[in-house]
């Protein structure tokens, strides 16, 4: 007798050190993958699933969401959470912070991050953690509590927020992130976030390589100015219009700017967040080659790999940085070729109609940033990817081994014994096309309206749990907090 819990039969097992499939069973025990073989025995097992041939992926790890930005928390860790589900996406890592959005408040980390994990707590789907934007320079000094009281390890800089505005104009900074009237978010206030994150990599000698400082890299001047020679110009609409006002070598600046400071502060792990163009890869490229002892991660999103300004569909893919044009597109897609991107993400942030568009809903600088996609990162990948030859190993380094791994989720990411039995069953010839009616997001629209897909995830598994039956989501939310406290680890 066995006394599985669960066993999945016949599948192809995904691995992210091979780069084909290889026939195995999965036989899950108390929530872990306790065998990955073939013939496993099943007498006396709880559950036998067939996989039938289908590819068995290790869950999603999706490092980039914004659960609640536009919608209340609680809400959109239910809804949204199902949406991962779809994908095959097991673990969300989603950002927040103090100010405008999200809870709308400011004050300290103490006091406001409880409230978060309050607000999802029994409403996920999925397994869920937090990355920290330090915003004031009080937070900075919260950043050893963070990892101590709460497991938080990981922290972000939205590098254009100190002078342009999140949808595309300028406005009052400091009143948008609720700062003090005597405090700037500026390069000086990033270099003391590095520092602060560093002091925290030396104080946490064990948890060193998982404590790190994400970026999001655009330059608030450059986009300042080419936002109002696009409006002069007026010769531009639409996805082509915001593109052009937040140019790609804003983002190549606010690259090498992060890179210095990170050398300047001692910080080597440093993650160059959602790169978008030729020129910020390769900019991100060249200061890899500039700063060798600094440990660079690079992340793509499946937005900015499927999707460009002609053929999104309509102003819902406004996001920022923007969507390019094709040719930055395949520039891409050179660099997932080539091993440069190290994992890609959805930046999933659902955005409803009645919130997405102003009046008039034409003007895209008008709408607000961002769209989900959660549901499409693997299938999405799948689709493209294989079509330009990517291995499928490669798709499950980038879409769960590395980032876990960078993100100290430990028992994440592989489909091995004493892993978490997270498992995406992929359908890899069945053919689909994106209909956002379909989508268990509560967005009424997607960008990839129409897109066909050749991939499909039909079931998924979070710690042994049947949470996507037959591309249905089942069963109650079980999804849990992912970062513990570390006490004086």
């Amino acid at each position: 007798m066995t006394g599985y819990d669960l066993v999945v039969k016949n599948a192809r097992v995904v691995a992210h050190d091979h780069d084909d499939a290889r026939p195995a069973d999965i036989a899950v025990s108390g929530g872990r993958i306790a065998a990955v073989a073939s013939g496993i025995a099943t007498e006396g097992a709880r559950r036998v699933v067939d996989a039938d041939g289908r590819l068995a992926f290790p869950g999603v790890v999706d490092a980039h969401q914004h659960w609640g930005i536009y919608h209340p928390l609680p809400e959109d860790a239910a809804s949204e959470s199902r949406a991962c589900a779809q994908g095959g996406v097991t673990s969300a890592l989603t950002y927040t912070r103090t100010g405008r959005y999200y809870l709308n408040k400011a004050g300290a980390y103490a006091d406001f991050f409880p409230e978060v994990l309050a607000a999802a707590s029994g409403r996920a789907h999925v397994d869920y953690g937090f990355h920290l934007a330090p915003i004031s320079r009080a937070h900075i000094g919260e950043i050893p509590d963070l990892i101590e009281r709460f497991g938080v390890t990981s922290f972000k800089v939205f590098m254009f927020y100190g002078s342009h505005g999140l949808h595309g104009r300028s406005a009052d900074q400091n009143a948008f992130l609720m700062l003090p009237e005597d405090e700037r978010y500026d390069y000086a206030h990033f270099e003391f976030v590095m520092r602060g994150v560093q002091a925290a990599r030396e104080r946490f000698p064990d948890l060193a390589d998982e404590i790190s400082l994400s970026l999001h890299c655009e330059t608030a001047e450059i986009m300042t100015a080419y936002t109002r020679l696009v409006e002069e110009a007026g010769d531009l609409t639409g996805l082509a219009a915001y593109s052009a006002s937040r140019p790609q070598h804003s983002e190549g600046l606010a690259v090498a700017v992060a890179s210095y400071l990170a050398h300047e502060t001692g910080l080597p792990t440093i993650n160059l967040l959602h790169l978008s163009s030729r020129k910020a890869v390769d900019a991100a490229v060249r200061m890899s080659r500039a700063f060798p002892h600094i440990d660079f991660r690079r992340e793509v999103t499946v937005g900015h790999l499927l999707a460009d300004i002609t053929t999104a569909h309509g102003l819902g893919g406004k996001v920022n940085p923007p969507l390019r044009p094709r040719d930055d597109v395949e520039a891409l897609w050179e660099y997932m070729l080539d091993g440069t991107v190290d994992w890609v993400v959805s930046d999933h942030a659902c955005c409803r109609e009645e919130v997405k568009f102003g009046v008039p809903e034409d003007d895209v600088f008008l709408a607000k940033a961002g769209f989900g996609g959660a549901e499409y990162l693997l299938p999405g990948l799948l689709t493209e990817g294989t079509k330009r030859g990517l291995p499928l190993g490669r798709i499950a380094a980038l879409t769960s081994w590395n980032p876990a791994r960078r993100y100290g989720l430990r028992t994440k990411g592989s489909l091995a014994p004493g892993f978490d039995a997270d498992i995406a069953l992929v359908d890899p010839g069945r053919t689909w096309t994106v209909r956002a009616a379909e989508s268990e997001s509560t967005q009424q629209y997607t960008p990839f309206e129409g897109f066909e897909l050749t991939a499909q995830v039909t079931d998924t598994f979070l710690r042994g749990h049947h949470i996507l039956k037959a591309g249905k989501v089942v069963g109650p939310p079980v999804g849990a907090y992912l970062h513990r406290p570390t006490g004086t680890a």
